[in-house]
């Protein structure tokens, strides 16, 4: 399955009052391994941005003065995220927000070109009751995001995609590759000693069974295992 993760920022917290996108970042998974593609841009929003936004991003109308417009990329982005799976946490913000970009140019919405997982849904059934926002999932999945001053549509995707390995149970980290087709069986055995097998407890299967279940609402049936 090719994935898309993405991320947004934008000037302010509601399209619908005119808040514009003004940064997208996104990186391509096949394979539960990264592709090493990605997509980012910053955008020229022509308008201003809310002193709050600028807190969070760090980004300027200063510095996005001679960016492109949306019009302009519009047509990369959607070749970029066609057929995929946008995996976004809180979804519905930044595909509210692309909506209304897409709304603009009469080319919307983003369901006509992928689906869209929302990572927040997933961590909620995961961790009802927890914090589920990105940095507190960097620190319950042990990722380092100690370079995350302010927020960035493309690390916050990268950050982003390696939660998302870790809460859909992957061991592999994106830049490792964790197969090993040399070693035989045998050899594995030999290096390992005897395998044990771990029951899962009431609640681990628990948890599987919520995961399962927001599979299936997003996908519309249930899975096939």
């Amino acid at each position: 399955m090719r994935q898309i993760v993405l991320d947004t920022e934008t000037t302010g917290l509601d399209p619908a009052l005119g808040h514009r996108v003004i940064e997208i970042g996104a990186l391509e998974i096949a394979n539960r391994q990264a592709t090493g593609a990605t997509y980012h841009v910053y955008l020229n929003p022509e308008r201003e941005i809310d002193a709050g936004a600028v807190q969070v991003h760090g980004l300027t109308n200063e510095f996005l003065a001679d960016k492109p417009r949306f019009a302009d990329i519009a047509r990369e982005f959607l070749e970029f995220v066609q057929e995929a799976e946008l995996v976004i946490h809180n979804a519905p913000f930044d595909v509210g927000f692309l909506n209304a970009e897409l709304a603009k140019l009469e080319q919307g919405p983003v369901k006509r070109y992928c689906t869209v997982l929302d990572t927040l849904k997933l961590a909620k059934q995961l961790h009802p009751g927890q914090k589920n926002n990105l940095d507190a999932l960097c620190r319950r999945y042990e990722i380092d995001n100690s370079g995350r001053a302010f927020h960035g549509a493309l690390l916050d995707a990268q950050l982003l995609a390696e939660v998302y390995l870790a809460m859909t149970r992957g061991q592999e980290s994106l830049g490792i590759d964790v197969a090993t087709p040399a070693e035989t069986q045998a050899a594995i055995l030999v290096r390992r000693g005897a395998l044990r097998v771990l029951r899962a407890d009431a609640k681990e299967r628990a948890a599987h069974g919520a995961y399962l279940a927001g599979m299936a609402e997003e996908c519309g049936e249930a899975p096939a295992w």
